[in-house]
């Protein structure tokens, strides 16, 4: 469970056996979780975040959109 990305006490990850999906992240805080595609950004799950959570989680995929997918690409290319 690879983790690319901790800021502002999220935590930004993706699981070995996601390689079969497109490109996507998954957020942590405090027992909340969610699922951003990264290709557009678009939300895919969300459990327990609040609206003005989902939009600063957003905003900081989008901020880091491309140091997520590199990490993607680089983990799974590796992982071949």
């Amino acid at each position: 469970m690879p983790t690319v990305l901790r800021v502002k006490g999220y935590r930004f990850f993706f699981f070995s056996l996601d390689r079969s999906e497109k490109p996507h992240i998954h957020v942590e805080k405090a027992g909340k979780y969610a699922k951003y595609w990264i290709l557009p950004v678009e939300l895919s799950h969300n459990r327990g975040f609040r609206s003005p959570e989902l939009t600063e989680i957003r905003k900081l995929v989008q901020k880091n959109e491309n140091l997520i997918e590199g990490k993607w690409h680089e983990y799974f290319t590796s992982q071949s």
